[in-house]
């Protein structure tokens, strides 16, 4: 397994299934934190849940699509980047992200998902990058600014939760913009 270093202790690396009850636990710690901002099916109740969820990017990954990663701070996994979309044919992916509370606040999220930039533009050829995220999440739209993304619209009423609909941001990145330098992934 390939382990790469990031800032404070911590390292991103491949999140497998064989790490579906650390996961599971993960997701009891950061499970409330994080449900608002990401999708439902990731969010799950249980070690069959997170072992579902591992699979199923798994699965994408070999047929050259979505792709996992967790980021451990001190050997303990406190969140993690992916490409929720890889489109390798078409030049694009979408990334994301998530974390539990005690790992915020670290640019652990903004160096990763710089990590993630840099392979798909340098590593695979990649033209474009996406960031989505709810309108009202100041934090992740932080990120998108920090790599480097420009908001390119708004998507209203997109996002659906708990009986509501949120305004959903998309931000992107270009291969030469990113070539060009990212604002602070460092």
């Amino acid at each position: 397994m390939f382990s790469l270093p990031l800032r404070d202790g911590a390292r991103l690396g491949p999140l497998e299934v064989w790490h579906a009850e650390e996961f599971a636990a993960h997701l009891d710690r950061a499970r409330d934190h994080i449900r608002p901002w990401v999708g439902p099916a990731f969010v799950t109740d249980d070690v069959d849940g997170a072992r579902a969820t591992i699979r199923r990017y798994a699965e994408r990954q070999a047929a050259d699509g979505a792709r996992l990663y967790g980021i451990w701070r001190n050997d303990v996994l406190v969140g993690g980047v992916m490409f929720t979309d890889f489109q390798a044919a078409f030049g694009s992916c979408e990334i994301g992200c998530w974390l539990e509370p005690s790992a915020e606040g670290h640019g652990l999220v903004t160096q990763a998902c710089g990590a993630l930039l840099d392979w798909a533009f340098t590593v695979r050829g990649l033209h474009r990058a996406e960031w989505h995220c709810r309108a009202d999440n100041d934090r992740s739209s932080a990120v998108a600014r920090r790599l480097g993304m420009t908001l390119e619209g708004v998507r209203r009423e997109a996002w659906p939760y708990q009986g509501a609909r949120y305004d959903k941001q998309i931000w992107a990145v270009i291969a030469r913009e990113w070539r060009a330098g990212p604002a602070a992934i460092g």
